[in-house]
């Protein structure tokens, strides 16, 4: 399988640009893709989906790909720019699902809150940590962006995850991806242009 790889920042912005444009895109034109990667065969992965279905997705010439990695609370500091998955809870307040860490070049990028379907009723945060401190659930962050600002509290067992620029060995059986907007064809499978891999940890989003 011939794949170009890119920089770390031009691995992030064909994510996160993929899961600007499935938003705007028909929903019977593209699909989100989670799941594992059951077999590669050239440039088809056969993909087991979180919801149990085999799909089979075609990789595109030159796919832009991106890794996932773990890293802590100590790798997020104020005025890092992060993306937080999160759910309301009974009070009012939001408790962190998932936090991806951006690539400094990705500042400002898809910036602000809104819905995501991670899980039923999840939303998604992408913002400038403005402040960092400790709460008795976890750290409690306060993201700011040009509309607003959130409070969200990131439980101490929560993975984080940052990218990295993906590489050929990442695109493996066993590995978990996360595929933002992948095309439907007329025979049934998927293309996409591009893809997270999971490297040592499962993409988040």
């Amino acid at each position: 399988m011939r794949l170009a790889f890119k920089r770390a920042a031009s691995a992030a912005t064909v994510v996160f640009v993929s899961m600007l444009l499935v938003g705007r895109a028909a929903a019977q034109d593209t699909v989100r893709v989670r799941g594992t990667i059951e077999k590669v065969d050239g440039d088809m992965l056969h993909i087991k989906s979180r919801e149990g279905s085999d799909l089979q997705v075609k990789l595109a010439p030159n796919p832009g790909v991106s890794a996932t990695i773990k890293a802590t609370m100590a790798d997020i500091k104020p005025n890092s720019y992060i993306g937080v998955g999160a759910l309301a809870q009974p009070d009012g307040s939001l408790r962190a699902i998932s936090v991806h860490i951006f690539a400094e070049s990705m500042r400002g990028f898809a910036e602000g809150h809104r819905p995501w379907d991670l899980q039923p009723k999840s939303n998604m945060t992408n913002a400038n940590v403005e402040s960092i401190v400790a709460g008795v659930n976890g750290q409690v962050v306060t993201l700011k962006y040009k509309d607003g600002e959130q409070k969200i509290t990131i439980p101490a067992e929560l993975q984080i995850a940052a990218y990295v620029p993906g590489e050929v060995a990442d695109i493996k059986p066993g590995a978990g991806v996360f595929i933002g907007a992948a095309s439907k064809q007329p025979d049934g499978t998927l293309l996409t242009q591009r893809i997270t891999v999971g490297r040592d940890m499962r993409p988040p989003l």
